[in-house]
């Protein structure tokens, strides 16, 4: 008997920045859709909250603290995974950090910054575990890119520079590894009520207008929520979508129509 089209049972997945937001709402949903998942963040309190939240559940996933810019603790996770026989069939890089700002308001620094977590860090995740990948000739690789990766957004020169590298990223794996048995994909999302966008909204002046003004910018008129981002990767990790790679998936609520 075929299995339902997006169970994820007997399949291991490791999702990055995971301790809240879109990353928590990616790995809550493929645990209970079956998949042992292995959450990391930078923030190890929040992150072991959010594991326990899931186990409580009664679904399966455990947490390592991994910052995805420093390359060596990635190969040290890899090794324990490895150690563990729980290496990812589905890699989500999740894991990212953002910057408002021109050119001119843009320090060396802050672009920097940016690039080695946006773009190294995936880069670290997929040099780690891509591998394992094309020795089994099967795997699923996940980038969470941006509306910032296709297209300019006002203000956030430093973040599109970094989002449209990783749908590079995406686009040039795909190829590369196709006959391998990998899939990669992009998902695009506009703006999405995450905690810390909640956050930052709080510095504007007026928080509500901001608020709104965001919301605005989408044709929907308001912003996406995590789960909603999160059911787009479930339809990338699944066999559901088993003829889909190189794709960046927008999820931006008519944004890039425009």
């Amino acid at each position: 008997m075929r299995k339902p089209i997006f169970d994820l049972q007997g399949k291991t997945a490791l999702v990055t920045g995971a301790a809240s937001g879109i990353g928590l709402a990616i790995a809550t949903l493929f645990a209970r859709q079956g998949a042992f998942v292995y959450l990391t963040d930078i923030n190890p309190d929040n992150g072991e909250q959010a594991a326990e939240e899931i186990r409580k559940e009664g679904f399966q996933a455990k947490f390592f603290q991994l910052n995805v810019a420093d390359e060596k603790a990635v190969q040290v996770l890899a090794e324990n995974l490895k150690s563990e026989h729980h290496l990812p069939d589905i890699l989500v890089n999740n894991a990212g950090i953002g910057f408002v700002g021109t050119m001119l308001e843009t320090t060396v620094e802050d672009l920097d910054r940016l690039y080695q977590v946006n773009v190294r860090g995936v880069f670290n995740l997929c040099k780690a575990f891509l591998p394992e990948m094309v020795a089994r000739k099967a795997g699923n690789i996940i980038n969470i890119a941006s509306i910032g990766g296709i297209q300019a957004v006002l203000e956030r020169m430093a973040y599109c520079t970094t989002k449209f590298a990783v749908v590079g990223i995406t686009k040039s794996l795909a190829i590369d590894h196709a006959k391998q048995g990998i899939r990669v994909n992009a998902i695009c999302p506009g703006r999405v009520e995450t905690p810390f966008v909640k956050m930052r909204l709080k510095e504007y002046p007026d928080p509500e207008k901001a608020y709104q003004e965001m919301s605005a910018t989408q044709p929907l008129g308001r912003m996406a929520m995590p789960e909603e981002v999160a059911s787009v990767a479930l339809f990338l990790a699944s066999e559901a979508s088993s003829f889909v790679t190189g794709s960046c998936q927008m999820v931006d609520g008519g944004w890039s129509a425009g």
